[in-house]
């Protein structure tokens, strides 16, 4: 983590870590003053990187929700973002394994929850986007998912009655372009930072653990049990944000990162989610295949394949390490990362 933020640092990102005011405002840079919003971010999380060309402001923030709950970004205007992106289920898609397209058309992979999205970088399963912002046109423009042309798009959100003057107040032009719809959601989405769950009252001395949970929490970091740690980093985001390939399958039949990469040693590689939240983000895998987490326990205990790039941790953990009493005080701990507050926040709610 600490080598993340030291590379976003190194890489023209401010940080912002002091309390918001009201009446602060700021001039990114278009001869316009925007009402500066600075991220409230919970104890146990680090400051989350800012970039300088797209700081945080009211404005830029309540256009980005309103363009994340609007149908009008898709090509026949009957889905937005939040369809395949339902606050309650930590901004997954229900229990659904594959998204269906505006045309019918089930995707591919399973459609990943959004929450700390501020401190990760190439996004989707596959890397595919460098950043927050490059992410946002990725299902706008997909075939299978919203199916939309950009042209298309701001066409229709230039001849709108409302979103012009919108734009103008978050970006000082009422003239719509794609970098602003980009930036606008992009902001919102920094906004969505999960970081309240019983874990974190735990570890602030604000609740305990039951017995269950706390043999679940060490059996989680135990390297001759769970030893999730390696990759699900204990504590803040529960991910170390790299891709690996976890051996679902003896022959991937999804190149994964490969996909972006052009590298062999990257087939079957895809994003390590976060574990927080995990208990209402089911299905589980790049590809939704397990819909249970005693699915998911099965697998990293005795079901994982041994492919030639196969996660090193994996390649060196016993199979049958775990006993199911084990693995069931995990899943108890699993279940204390889950933020209500967040899953019921208004603020990330429809506009």
């Amino acid at each position: 983590m600490r080598k993340l933020l030291l590379t976003a640092l190194l890489a023209g990102f401010v940080i912002i870590a002091c309390k918001k005011k009201e009446d602060d405002v700021i001039d990114p840079g278009d001869g316009h003053n925007h009402s500066h919003y600075i991220l409230d971010i919970p104890p146990g999380l680090p400051a989350m990187p800012i970039p300088a060309n797209n700081p945080m402001t009211e404005e830029g923030i309540a256009l980005g929700r309103k363009l994340f709950y609007d149908p009008i970004l898709s090509g026949d205007n009957t889905m937005a973002c939040a369809d395949c992106h339902k606050q309650h289920f930590g901004f997954s898609d229900s229990t659904i394994q594959f998204s269906i397209g505006i045309d019918r058309i089930p995707g591919d992979r399973n459609a990943m929850p959004l929450f700390n999205l501020g401190y990760a970088s190439n996004f989707f399963w596959d890397g595919g986007a460098a950043d927050l912002e490059s992410q946002v046109i990725g299902p706008i423009q997909n075939p299978v998912e919203m199916h939309e042309d950009l042209a298309n798009v701001i066409q229709e959100l230039n001849a709108h009655p409302e979103y012009p003057e919108l734009f103008r107040k978050a970006f000082g032009s009422s003239t719509v372009t794609t970098p602003m719809i980009m930036k606008a959601i992009a902001q919102f989405e920094r906004t969505m930072v999960s970081g309240d769950s019983k874990f974190d009252r735990v570890r602030r001395g604000l609740d305990s653990f039951t017995a269950q949970e706390q043999r679940g929490m060490d059996l989680y970091a135990d390297p001759f049990k769970g030893d999730c740690v390696h990759c699900h980093t204990m504590g803040s985001t529960f991910t170390d944000f790299e891709f690996r390939n976890t051996g679902l399958d003896s022959i991937a039949a999804d190149s994964g990162r490969a996909r972006i990469t052009l590298l062999a040693s990257d087939i079957g590689k895809f994003k390590t989610p976060s574990l927080r939240n995990i208990e209402v983000t089911a299905p589980y895998m790049h590809d939704g295949r397990f819909f249970t987490l005693q699915e998911v326990m099965d697998h990293y205990n005795t079901g994982f394949h041994y492919p030639q790039n196969l996660d090193a941790n994996l390649r060196t953990s016993v199979k049958g390490r775990m006993t199911q009493q084990d693995m069931d005080d995990i899943i108890a701990f699993l279940k204390t990362l889950t933020d209500y507050n967040f899953l019921t926040n208004p603020a990330f709610a429809k506009p």
